[in-house]
């Protein structure tokens, strides 16, 4: 079952991310991830209905906005971190194994995006109405799918000595559980900085300011989207520098940061041109 460490001076992380009911293995990642999905159509549903959409149709549209995502983050992933699946010692069909952790929000928001127009189209809801209801819970989303990362035991920082540094276990993540030593105690690799909590933060204040934002201002169709889009990567930026599991460095940066710096001046675009057309 789920286990966590006792807490000591630092945040702990669990020692187990599987459940097993008989054969089916339930893993904490893709929980999260359910979870995260779970509310942003609740969320979504809400705010449709009070700009004038009908119950349903964010689900409706949200299944194929879902699918098309976690491909698409997927993918992003896989070409990003290569290493594990393509790489000395990688094991291709590895990529197809989603439950282990690995989906690039890139991707996901891209081919996500995509999936939403695709069903938005198909069941007559307006793809910018869509989108400006359900971003607020998307961003929630991510930052419940974060604390999968937490119960992986991945996408951590460098080492701190800080009171809320994150305790990491040598991980086996075909196992989804830490590896033990002789004595059959889990293997400690030291205390590193929770960039998983930093970007859970940061998404659920960015969240909160979507929506205390949209009450506060008239905005045209697709400007809070753009918002999202612009206002997402100024978090990750700082917190990719932060971390240390492998990428991708194109002039001495790490891939993810130039694209947040496309992703930004993408939603500034878009932004400025929905008030336009507003």
């Amino acid at each position: 079952m789920l286990s966590l460490p006792s807490l000591a001076a630092t945040i702990p992380s669990p020692t187990t991310s599987v459940v097993h009911l008989g054969p089916l293995p339930l893993r904490a990642y893709a929980l999260c991830i359910l979870a995260g999905i779970g509310v942003a159509i609740w969320l979504g549903g809400r705010r449709l209905v009070a700009r004038g959409g009908e119950k349903g149709q964010v689900l409706d549209v949200a299944v194929y906005a879902v699918i098309f995502g976690i491909i698409g983050g997927r993918i992003y992933h896989v070409i990003t971190t290569p290493d594990p699946y393509w790489g000395k010692d990688g094991h291709p069909l590895d990529a197809l194994k989603i439950w282990n952790g690995g989906l690039g929000i890139w991707g996901a928001i891209a081919l996500g995006a995509l999936g939403a127009w695709i069903g938005s189209r198909r069941h007559g809801v307006k793809f910018l109405d869509f989108a400006d209801a359900v971003i607020p819970g998307v961003a929630i989303a991510q930052g419940i799918g974060r604390i999968g990362n937490w119960f992986n035991n991945e996408l951590f920082g460098g080492p701190t000595d800080l009171p809320w540094g994150l305790t990491i276990h040598e991980w086996d993540q075909g196992a989804g559980r830490a590896v033990l030593d002789s004595a059959g105690q889990s293997v400690v690799l030291g205390t590193f900085h929770p960039t998983f909590l930093y970007e859970m933060i940061w998404v659920f204040a960015l969240a909160a300011f979507l929506l205390w934002w949209d009450r506060r201002h008239t905005l045209a169709p697709g400007q809070l989207f753009g918002l999202y889009i612009a206002g997402y990567p100024i978090g990750r930026i700082i917190i990719e520098k932060m971390r240390t599991d492998e990428a991708e460095l194109i002039l001495g940066q790490r891939l993810n940061v130039w694209t947040s710096i496309a992703v930004f001046l993408l939603g500034i675009w878009v932004y400025r041109r929905c008030g336009r057309r507003g």
